[in-house]
């Protein structure tokens, strides 16, 4: 090995970059045409290169199996969203709204608004598929502002978290709003 890297003016470094390359590709380094091959620098760019390709595919491949992975999501969200749509159609109340969340997008907006882990964590996931759903509830006066944000169970039939800005606790009127009036239109 020194004798080789002495004789061709080569770097302990390039070398190693060379070896890892051929290893990476699956190479036999036991065969002396691999490990010291007559034109280092030609086989040096060639590996270096091939494994440059491969790596490129790789990524190329992750990147759409994610974008898949998402497109999926944001349908199966959207999916469930439409299907307990009618749990945010209730309208017994004068200070309050409700709204389903209907994207992933929407999930991350009430998060950083609210300054809480709706929009990550998860969530969007037990939305898509079907554990829990998120709604947003609104002052009748601001329903485009983030007000609070709660996660209904599907299965238990219960709200499991209802928050404000920074995980706070809602005032009263809100917690009433919810637990007297909109959970049990919701359990219907």
């Amino acid at each position: 090995y020194f004798e080789y890297i002495r004789s061709n003016k080569l770097s302990h470094r390039l070398y190693l970059d060379y070896a890892k390359a051929c290893i990476y590709l699956g190479l036999n380094m036991d065969e002396p045409k691999n490990r010291y091959p007559h034109d280092f620098m030609r086989w040096h760019d060639i590996r270096i290169e091939e494994k440059r390709v491969i790596e490129a595919e790789q990524e190329r491949l992750r990147k759409e199996k994610a974008k898949k992975e998402k497109e999926k999501l944001v349908s199966d969200f959207l999916i469930a969203a439409e299907k307990y749509l009618p749990l945010a159609d209730f309208v017994g109340d004068k200070h309050f709204a409700i709204f389903i969340a209907r994207s992933p997008a929407e999930l991350v907006k009430e998060g950083n608004a609210l300054s809480h882990c709706v929009g990550h964590n998860g969530y969007d996931k037990k939305m898509a598929n079907q554990e829990t759903l998120i709604f947003f509830v609104r002052k009748i006066e601001e329903l485009d502002k983030p007000f609070v944000t709660l996660e209904y169970s599907l299965k238990s039939k219960k709200v499991l978290q209802c928050y404000a800005y920074k995980n706070t606790k809602p005032e009263a009127k809100v917690l009433e709003f919810v637990n007297k009036k909109w959970l049990p239109y919701a359990n219907k």
